[in-house]
């Protein structure tokens, strides 16, 4: 264990009326070892609080080192989160994919815009993909003692030149053998696929999707589900880096080479396995598959299927609409224009509001230099350019996807109080659906409003 390079574990919130809160643990004190182990991260730290006796050893905000003892049932939580889930640092990717988003950024922003994560530890805990090239060997070894799984791995080929091609790295050739450990091992991945065009595609892409089939079978299937992704480029990105954007006869063509393999995998398997994101559908102009396409959502946080879940979390929350608002009411809801089509059903239904209009205002993304843009990659300076000089109403919903996640901070940094000063209007960021029918239907929106400014 690596020892010299684990920090303590800072704690940044105590639960009110938790074992921790009781005990008399305050934010900014730190966590150093439990039992006389030093968590890594918080997996560690979940592991080692499993026992029932705990003497914990705290460093105060004072610098006073404590010895606390406790006594617990096995399954009770302590009540403390902490300022972050790794406590001996992150680690960082070795490959240099040139369809890499943080390749793809302007320089000068904030700095944890330019961490490239490549940790297998943020995947178990929070779905993040990973490539598997910078494992050592204890790492593997912990990932099987500790049953990490599932992991969510991106693959995007299996063949081993086109993956050391596409990822510049020689050992991402060994991904067949990687999925062979997981398949001896009895764990599970997720995996994606991002097709860049003239590299990944065509040939290349069914031989990995079949490839990835393989691993899906027996009672723990190895690849539980595969997601196929377009690249996504920016106009920062790095010169000459062989990649050319998804266009709409692209997408038409990878949809109508994956849906044949969907279904036939569906007639053998009773599952779809592979799974198309919805990005291919609104850059191609066709209509999104069904809601039950997309059986249990395997692959929601790479958008397949998302659209579908908003629509149809839309139509229960929107039984929460009155028929009619106490004062007239003028909104507007800004979204990226991939999902202006698909989203007209929603604008029509809060329309039916007796007076309550909302416009729906679908932008590009200039910032990224992109002509079909989702929501959540649209920054302050995309709002305040595709908004001001427009009649917004008595305010402006925002999802809340477009920000830094507990912050009101936009990816090119600029924050909601600056937009809503320029443009001289109330800015809501709304964090759910419900959170949009709540706001549409507000009995009192120019306290609301008020609130936020």
């Amino acid at each position: 264990m690596r020892h010299a390079s684990i920090r303590p574990a800072v704690i940044s919130h105590v639960h009110p009326g938790s074992i921790a809160d009781e005990v008399g643990f305050e934010a900014g004190d730190r966590l150093v070892a439990i039992n006389g182990d030093r968590p890594r991260d918080l997996i560690d730290y979940r592991f080692f609080c499993a026992d029932e006796e705990l003497t914990l050893e705290v460093l105060g905000k004072d610098e006073r080192t404590y010895t606390i003892e406790i006594e617990k049932d096995d399954d009770d939580d302590l009540g403390l989160e902490f300022d972050s889930a790794l406590f001996d640092g992150l680690m960082q990717c070795n490959n240099r994919c040139p369809f890499c988003f943080i390749d793809q950024q302007p320089p000068g922003k904030r700095e944890t815009l330019y961490l490239k994560d490549d940790d297998y530890r943020l995947s178990f805990l929070y779905g993040s993909y990973l490539t598997l090239t910078n494992l050592t060997p204890p790492e593997w070894d912990r990932i099987a003692q500790m049953r990490l799984s599932p992991l969510y791995v991106s693959v995007h080929a299996t063949e081993p030149d086109v993956r050391s091609r596409l990822l510049k790295n020689e050992r991402a050739g060994k991904i067949l053998e990687h999925l062979a450990w997981f398949q001896q091992q009895r764990l599970q991945i997720h995996a994606q696929v991002v097709v860049c065009p003239g590299i990944n595609d065509g040939e290349h892409l069914t031989k990995t999707l079949l490839d990835l089939v393989q691993f899906h079978q027996g009672d723990i299937p190895t690849v539980a589900s595969v997601a196929v992704v377009p690249v996504g480029l920016t106009r920062f990105r790095p010169e000459q880096d062989e990649l050319v954007p998804v266009t709409p006869q692209k997408a038409r063509e990878v949809i109508a080479q994956v849906q044949p393999l969907q279904q036939t995998l569906q007639q053998q398997l009773g599952t779809t396995v592979v799974w198309l994101a919805d990005e291919w559908f609104l850059i191609a102009g066709i209509d999104l598959p069904p809601t039950e396409h997309y059986e249990d959502y395997p692959q929601i946080g790479n958008g397949v299927g998302s659209i579908r879940l908003f629509l149809q979390e839309f139509e229960v929350a929107a039984q929460q609409l009155p028929g009619q608002v106490p004062t007239p009411q003028r909104l507007t809801w800004v979204v990226g224009n991939a999902v202006e089509h698909a989203f007209q059903p929603i604008v029509q239904r809060l329309n039916q509001v007796d007076r309550l209009q909302v416009n729906m205002v679908a932008l590009a993304s200039r910032y990224w230099g992109q002509e079909i843009s989702v929501t959540g990659l649209l920054t302050g300076e995309d709002l305040l350019a595709g908004l001001a000089g427009r009649d917004l109403g008595d305010g402006v919903l925002l999802p809340s996807l477009m920000l830094k996640h507990g912050t009101t901070i936009f990816l090119d940094d600029m924050t909601v109080e600056e937009l809503e000063q320029q443009l001289g209007t109330p800015v809501i960021p709304v964090g759910s659906v419900e959170e949009l029918v709540a706001h549409c239907g507000a009995a009192h929106w120019d306290e609301l409003a008020s609130a936020s400014l």
